[in-house]
């Protein structure tokens, strides 16, 4: 990777919880060193993970009033349409009903200039292991849904490159796959090891082609050897209650980092307990966890390496609970500042 991000540089997942979009943007904007959108599911139901990339997908239907998406086949011509507009930005955007927080955050941005600005989407494998048809099957295990589902999400992260580029020196996405920690599960039985791995790679090479930097975000205890493969610059994962991930792949980990990769530290929780942490129990614990990683590899590798953010989105907190998430987060950032 030869886009270089300033050791402990802070950014964000993605979600928070506020409904009014500009007292989220403006929190991400004095909070972070790398201002990402915020995408608000206390909002509207289509901001939610799953909805919010759905539109422009054949045979979608939304229910608002109960808050339910799936995928309806029938006998109209949308497959044919898609695959006559799916690569033209304009016809792929994510629009304003969508997206409230990233079209606010982009008028607040409108007349300013950064070196990196932070977008997001929904991995082909959390997109399609949630939304089901109409015999309540998840849609990858329908060859046809699951290809065109990856190259939805596909356009969607060229078009935020494209968007973004015109507001920063550099884009990062990052690809959210929290579904990464289930495979393998009961519920997932029939989900191939090499089809998970070809659908994270063609998400990447998109977004990579788009001129864009390409993360993979895993909140649970994924399989890193797949993740690594896929050819990510950035893993973002939860520091604070899977580190010993550094440690069962400190082989795989070293090598990412020795070709100039990075590791963003999901340390600060966004769990409840966020509401009894004090800033030093968050530093000892990065301390902790550093001094078992350099165990493994050398300590220049990892601190060279590396970025901060909270462990997932935090739309699940109050709006003081998120506050203060980004505040210990910065806290920390200072720790280490020289």
């Amino acid at each position: 990777m030869n886009k270089i991000i300033k050791p402990f540089s802070t950014t964000g997942i993605g979600s928070l919880p506020h409904k009014i979009p500009q007292d989220a943007c403006e929190l991400i904007l004095k909070s972070v060193d790398i201002p990402f959108w915020p995408q608000l599911p206390n909002i509207s139901f289509r901001e939610s993970m799953i909805a919010q990339f759905s539109e422009g997908m054949p045979f979608v239907k939304i229910n608002d009033k109960e808050n339910g998406i799936w995928v309806i086949r029938d006998g109209s011509d949308e497959l044919e349409r898609f695959y006559e507009s799916y690569n033209d930005s304009t016809k792929i955007a994510i629009s304003e009903d969508f997206a409230k927080g990233l079209h606010t955050f982009l008028k607040i941005i409108k007349w300013r200039k950064f070196n990196f600005l932070k977008g997001h989407i929904t991995g082909p494998l959390t997109f399609t292991l949630s939304l089901k048809d109409a015999y309540g099957r998840f849609i990858y295990f329908d060859d046809e849904l699951r290809e065109v589902s990856s190259l939805l999400l596909q356009a969607k992260a060229r078009w935020q490159v494209e968007i973004l580029k015109q507001y920063c020196d550099n884009v990062i996405i990052f690809i959210d796959e929290p579904i990464l920690s289930a495979i393998g599960g009961s519920s997932y039985l029939g989900v191939d090891p090499e089809e998970t791995l070809r659908l994270l790679k063609d998400a990447v090479t998109a977004i990579e082609q788009a001129g864009g930097i390409a993360g993979i975000h895993c909140c649970g205890k994924a399989d890193w050897t797949i993740i690594i493969k896929s050819g990510i610059s950035i893993l973002s994962f939860d520091a604070y209650d899977y580190s010993e991930l550094l440690t069962i792949y400190h082989s795989e980990v070293k090598n990412f980092l020795e070709a100039g990769n990075y590791l963003a530290w999901g340390i600060v929780p966004t769990s409840e307990i966020i509401q009894h942490l004090e800033e030093r129990h968050i530093i000892a614990l990065m301390n902790n966890a550093l001094n078992l990683v350099y165990k493994n590899i050398p300590q220049e590798l990892v601190t060279s390496n590396i970025m901060l953010t909270p462990a997932c989105g935090t739309a699940s907190r109050s709006i003081g609970e998120s506050i203060r998430i980004f505040q210990l987060l910065m806290r920390l950032k200072e720790s280490y500042e020289i």
